[in-house]
């Protein structure tokens, strides 16, 4: 067996894996294609990294943000790592007949799933010998999911198409039934599966009960002063998102952005990177802030809106205290606060209205969705009052050579199991917000997991509250602010931070 402790020290700087790690790697070294869920912020790229240089074959790695693509490439380039190839939309058509022309020479392939719908992809990809194949957010490509997103399901066809290599298919959250989803989709047989604990122990789970939104607004500021780190809150609505940040400017608080799906993509890029370096210590952000933000020492995350699921509440709080430092979730909750995830659920899928009549559109025109062309599309879109996510799932569900009226039936009938399914996990997750009992087992109880030590620092049903948490850990409360006069100084301070966290 080769020394994998051997390169981890050498090639990463740690001393350890961390748990599940390991097991993932020796898995993947023996062949086996494998399902690992290991909790947010536990290092699961290294699962695919370390591989990459035992295997010397190129690794392909499946991502649903480009946000997300372009830390972990970057993150790679800044370890020493020149081989690396991120396949983007931003890439310009001679970029990426370059990438075609070298592809042999790349260790690390990120792409999207939409990219791997493009023409020539494929063929391109087939060329080269793929020793990994890597879906992250693997919860994505089950229907089952939080995070459903269509264009992950043509990826057990493309594994086919590239000769079903080795496959990793790597999540923070997931329940067995989206497990067994994932593997079922992917076609990856008896996979092996790593599934360590979604239990974050340092992080104290805090639910507060508000009365309008005036209230929230004022207990969010409140915090904020209270936890003077670096911390997320998130919103549902972009629009209280930015008025939010705008409140907290209006009363003194400076260092503070907001951050949504609305916004342009440099925008989003430059304030993650001031998130990340220090330079903002508080971003009132949508859902798609998040992954990839490579931050370890986020101190607290606050829920202005509550999230639909429990597997999308235990994403998000899983990005504060990467660091293993005692940290804190705050919930605040209103009476009648799930409507608005109940509308955001019934806009992701096509109504029956929507259906019928785009079905019956393209029946009549002989067109298949998959041949529309883009302003055939928008104009499909602007008729039927379709948003672009519902306009993906006609796109990847409806059967090419069937008769779209032929499809009108099954499709209503997917809806609603999809939107029973959504109300479910919504349900259960106001269950969860109004039980009698220990927040943490409840969370627990989710994933069918027992918790295994009594948490001291647990959770509001347990006395614990924002006050104690203040009192009782001064890391939470301050954190070291530094300046800088140039961009060099700033680089040269997270390098050696790095450095430093890697000797630990």
């Amino acid at each position: 067996m080769m020394n994998m402790e051997h390169y981890l020290k050498n090639k990463f700087g740690f001393d350890e894996f961390r748990p599940g790690q390991k097991e993932v790697i020796e898995s993947l070294l023996a062949g086996r294609h494998t399902l690992a869920m290991l909790p947010t912020g536990s290092g699961k790229s290294l699962c695919y990294q370390l591989p990459a240089y035992l295997l010397n074959k190129t690794v392909l790695i499946v991502s649903p943000l480009l946000s997300l693509m372009q830390d972990q490439a970057d993150q790679l380039k800044m370890n020493g790592e020149k081989s690396v190839l991120t396949l983007n939309s931003f890439l310009t058509l001679n970029q990426k007949r370059m990438a075609f022309d070298r592809l042999h020479r790349y260790r690390f392939i990120f792409l999207s799933p939409e990219m791997l719908s493009l023409d020539g992809v494929i063929q391109s990809l087939k060329s080269i010998e793929i020793g990994l194949f890597v879906i992250d957010e693997a919860h994505c490509i089950s229907q089952w999911g939080y995070d459903f997103r269509p264009d992950y399901l043509k990826l057990g066809e493309v594994r086919r198409e590239l000769n079903d290599p080795l496959t990793l298919a790597l999540t923070a959250t997931a329940t067995n039934e989206v497990r067994q989803d994932i593997v079922s989709k992917l076609n990856i047989g008896q996979a092996e599966e790593i599934v360590s604990s979604v239990d974050r122990e340092n992080i104290t789970i805090l639910l507060e009960r508000m009365h309008s939104y005036e209230e929230k607004q004022l207990r969010a500021l409140e915090l904020v002063r209270k936890f003077s780190g670096s911390g997320i809150i998130y919103f549902s609505s972009k629009k209280v998102a930015e008025a939010v940040t705008g409140f907290f400017q209006e009363n003194g608080i400076d260092s503070v952005n907001y951050y949504h799906g609305g916004m342009e993509q440099e925008q989003r890029m430059l304030i993650q990177q001031q998130f990340i370096s220090g330079q903002l210590k508080v971003i009132c952000a949508t859902s798609a802030f998040g992954m990839g933000v490579n931050k370890a020492d986020v101190r607290y995350v606050i829920h202005f809106h509550m999230p639909s699921t429990m597997e999308a509440y235990l994403q998000e709080i899983g990005r504060a205290g990467r660091d293993r430092k005692q940290s804190v979730a705050i919930l605040l909750y209103s009476d009648g606060d799930e409507g608005l995830p109940l509308h955001l659920m019934e806009q992701q899928l096509p109504t029956d209205v929507q259906i019928e009549g785009v079905c019956s559109y393209l029946g009549a025109s002989g067109l298949t969705l998959s041949h529309c062309t883009l302003p055939e599309k928008e104009q499909l879109s602007q008729a039927y009052s379709l948003n672009e996510i519902q306009l993906r799932f006609f796109t990847q569900l409806m059967t090419a050579n069937e008769n779209p009226l032929h499809q009108v039936a099954e499709m209503k009938q997917y809806c609603q199991k999809r939107k029973s399914a959504n109300q479910e996990k919504l349900h259960r997750f106001l269950n969860w917000i109004h039980a009698k009992e220990c927040r943490r087992i409840g969370v627990l109880d989710y994933f069918d997991e027992k918790q295994q030590i009594v948490n001291p620092q647990c959770c509001d049903y347990c006395g614990m509250d924002a006050q104690k948490m203040v009192d009782a850990w001064p890391d939470v409360k301050h954190d070291q602010v530094h300046s800088y006069s140039t961009w060099k100084e700033e680089l040269a301070f997270i390098l050696l931070k790095k450095e430093n966290g890697n000797e630990k």
